[in-house]
């Protein structure tokens, strides 16, 4: 009962998305990074992510071998990166279309039809770095 011999209400349940802005120090970075982990094996589970990740694995000890500086090293190794973080956020909104519904849906086809080209420059954006490198080192 409460101060006037009213029930009060029980407390509303916290929301798991609200459970994390809770969270404060290591707790919060502890359980933001299990999320991330929980992220990247999601990602793993798309073929193109894998495919690009077999990329990353064989091209990033090539970029300390072909860079001739840390500026060289860094923009090789970040242009890989840069792909598989695209893949991440496309992948990411494919799925959030599809939790909206399986129909076909304009603004739903341009959704996806962006991310898929942000995935594309940013594959652009890494065959540049790569290729001018290689030109950099072997033909110039």
């Amino acid at each position: 009962m409460g101060d006037n011999g009213a029930m009060s209400s029980p407390p509303e349940a916290i929301s798991p998305a609200d459970e994390q802005k809770l969270r404060t120090g290591l707790s919060r970075l502890w359980h933001a990074t299990t999320f991330s982990l929980a992220g990247l094996r999601a990602g793993w589970a798309e073929t193109a992510f894998r495919q690009e990740a077999v990329a990353t694995a064989v091209l990033l000890p090539t970029a300390f071998w072909l860079g001739r500086s840390w500026v060289e090293t860094a923009l090789l190794a970040g242009s890989l990166l840069i792909v598989m973080i695209t893949e991440l956020l496309n992948t990411a909104v494919e799925a959030a279309v599809d939790r909206i519904g399986p129909e076909w849906h304009q603004l739903s086809k341009r959704a996806k039809d962006m991310g898929s080209a942000a995935v594309l420059l940013s594959l652009l954006l890494c065959s540049g770095v790569w290729i001018g490198a290689l030109y950099d080192r072997f033909v110039r």
